[in-house]
């Protein structure tokens, strides 16, 4: 019995026809993709979240007293910014979230950079760093309001231990961790002490840097909550520590998500910097 076998037809004789095969143009059209702002494809999750809370507390599943609704907390934040309560209290804040964050990352800094570029430095500030950064921020409480009193000044020292340790962490790893090799080479073309630590030790100790600043942010935003909670007059933290008297969930929601709102705002400057003062490195993005 004889086996049919089907023999694809020879184009191998009309080039135009192998052309259009080449080219895609006899296989399946494409849909074309317009691609979406990759920040608001970030604002995805967030918005996803909101949308089940608003959900659910309009079915009656969330108790108002416990948790306000999306819808609640933005009723508040109009009313707090109109009689201008929420502008003043905001201001209070950011001056001393700024002032310490000046103080402590320039302590960092200091410290980190003569810890790490001379063998004495080491010997005299590592060890007490390193014993400094273990203590609880919020255990000094007691002892700070002593020291400085009840006032602005409390406060502002909090913030100040809160970001010069992280900030000289990791300064210090930065500049330890700079490739022996790359400070070789710098002597080979003739760079002097001064001329290796300002054009290999230090640019080398940027990325640790910035990693610092990133935690000192964060830690100065976790401790200004606290601060501002006790014996103050001011600020979003004591915002929140009058409506916890009154059971407003919506302005304790709305003070938290203004401390998240800053706190992304202030990663989101140190990964422009990131961008701007690491434009020699390339690292993975993700797949």
């Amino acid at each position: 019995m004889a086996t049919t076998v089907a023999v694809p037809p020879d184009t191998s004789q009309d080039p135009d026809t192998a052309a259009l095969i080449d080219a895609g143009t006899l296989s399946r059209p494409h849909r074309t993709r317009v691609p979406l702002p990759r920040w608001l494809r970030r604002l995805a999750g967030p918005a996803l979240v909101v949308a089940v809370w608003q959900l659910l507390g309009t079915l009656g599943q969330i108790n108002p007293r416990i948790l306000a609704t999306p819808s609640q907390v933005a009723v508040a934040a109009w009313q707090l910014t109109s009689d201008g309560e929420l502008g003043t209290n905001l201001l209070a804040s950011l001056q001393r979230v700024v002032v310490g964050l000046a103080i402590g990352v320039s302590a960092g800094v200091l410290l980190a950079v003569l810890a790490g570029l001379f063998r004495l430095g080491e010997e005299l500030i590592d060890s007490t760093m390193q014993v400094v950064r273990a203590l609880p921020v919020l255990g000094l409480l007691p002892l700070v309001i002593i020291w400085f009193g009840v006032g602005e000044q409390p406060k502002i020292a909090l913030v100040v231990f809160a970001a010069a340790c992280p900030v000289y962490i990791n300064t210090y790893a930065g500049i330890r961790g700079v490739d022996n090799r790359l400070v070789e080479s710098g002597r080979v073309v003739g760079l002097g002490r001064l001329g290796l630590i300002r054009h290999v030790v230090l640019p080398g100790a940027v990325p640790g840097f910035l990693v610092g600043l990133r935690f000192a942010l964060t830690s100065a935003w976790l401790v200004i909550i606290i601060a501002e909670q006790l014996n103050a007059t001011s600020g979003i933290g004591y915002l929140m520590n009058q409506a916890q008297a009154w059971y407003r969930t919506d302005i304790i929601v709305l003070g938290l998500l203004i401390y998240g709102l800053l706190g992304l705002l202030a990663d989101s400057l140190v990964r422009l910097l990131e961008r701007r003062l690491l434009v020699w490195r390339h690292g993975f993005n993700g797949a």
